[in-house]
């Protein structure tokens, strides 16, 4: 079944991350942003989605949404399967542990006929998915992370060998206007949890440190946090827009007898790097059990 180029949509659950999505794609509705990352698969089609619906369970997140997008997002409360009736296509962001009870609720199965749902619940696959939906439901699994709220995000995208063409260029359009887009295997996504959704989280805390070895050396707080935020972004897109491996850009960096390597190899005393590692490790075995505790009705 080919997509409409204006479709409705429906964001159930629409939280913290449904709000990114939802801010991404309105944005570039007045921008329109041409992305040249090789990794993102391109599309010569444009949509223009012509409503939006954000399903919610309490008055505090609806209280949220209208606040943010005033009449541009029609907030539901305690009514998904009305939301989801009306939409075309459905963006799932409930917490994983309460999806089964959304997506099996009375009515639900009647509502997601012959529609595109894309999931972006952590450990929650798509052979899970598809237990719970009508047959005819397609089925996209996303996993953006948090600076997609300023649309610096990165999103890893699996599509099932089932996934139409249509399917497939809407899903990495609606991510790419939150920052960059990958298609990988279902496999990974657990890995990905790990390390690009936990990332920020992880990333914060060596910003947080950096900028406390300011703080001890003299510097202001505002301005050791400003250098060290600048000193990361700039080093990611260095690695980015170059193509060049970290260690070379650290290397160009590292003089003989000067302080960048005596700063390296104490970060080396620390064991940083099999720790950062060991917590992407640990992350991402966490991330695979997500999707296997259900609450009871």
């Amino acid at each position: 079944m080919s997509l409409s180029t204006n479709p409705t949509i429906c964001v159930l659950g629409c939280g913290t991350m449904g709000r990114a999505i939802l801010s991404g794609i309105l944005d570039g509705l007045k921008v329109t942003k041409t992305t040249s990352h090789e990794e993102t698969a391109s599309s010569a089609t444009t949509y223009s989605p012509k409503k939006f619906f954000a399903c919610v369970s309490g008055e505090e997140s609806a209280q949220k949404i209208t606040k943010t997008f005033n009449d541009k997002v029609t907030v539901l409360i305690g009514k998904n399967v009305e939301g989801v009736s009306d939409a075309n296509i459905v963006i799932l962001c409930t917490k994983p542990q309460v999806a089964k009870n959304i997506l099996t609720e009375k009515g639900m199965a009647e509502a997601l006929e012959e529609k595109l749902i894309i999931s972006i619940l952590a450990g929650v696959t798509i052979s899970r998915l598809k237990e719970w939906l009508p047959s005819s439901t397609r089925v996209i699994r996303a996993m953006p992370n948090t600076p997609c709220m300023i649309r610096e995000g990165m999103t890893v995208l699996s599509c099932p060998t089932d996934c139409n063409i249509d399917d497939k260029s809407f899903g990495t359009w609606v991510f790419s206007t939150l920052g960059r887009v990958r298609i990988l295997d279902e496999k990974h996504l657990d890995a990905v949890t790990g390390l690009s959704g936990s990332g920020p989280a992880f990333a914060c805390v060596v910003l947080e440190a950096l900028a406390d070895g300011g703080v001890m050396m003299g510097l202001p707080r505002d301005v050791a946090l400003e250098l060290a935020a600048q000193a990361l972004q700039g080093a990611a897109r260095m690695v980015l827009k170059t193509g060049k491996h970290p260690a070379e850009i650290k290397e160009s960096v590292t003089t003989p007898a000067g302080c960048t390597i005596a700063g390296l190899l104490t970060m080396e005393d620390g064991k940083i790097r099999s720790t950062l590692a060991r917590t992407i490790q640990e992350a991402t075995q966490v991330a695979s059990t997500l999707g296997n505790v259900q609450s009871k009705k």
